[in-house]
């Protein structure tokens, strides 16, 4: 199986470190291995057409935006099964 790389996109508020606690969450259910990265430069997360945080991006890919999603809700973007 590949690897995953993982980003949380957000400043550092309370929500992007429950959403960051979240996806890790997921990997580790899943048995995945994963790099998981916190972007918090506001210019970085600009730059990647993010209007709201926290924004999860899976393989450069965003997946989500502006919501706090659930580690089940993470598990199923993590291993393509959307």
């Amino acid at each position: 199986m590949t690897q995953r790389i993982v980003e949380i996109l957000g400043t550092g508020c309370k929500k992007c470190h429950q959403l960051e606690a979240n996806a890790k969450e997921a990997i580790a259910s899943l048995n995945l291995e994963a790099d998981v990265h916190h972007i918090t430069d506001p210019m970085k997360i600009a730059e990647r057409g993010v209007i709201k945080t926290p924004a999860l991006v899976v393989n450069g890919q965003l997946l989500s935006q502006g919501k706090v999603l659930a580690p089940e809700q993470i598990q199923p973007l993590l291993t393509g099964n959307q």
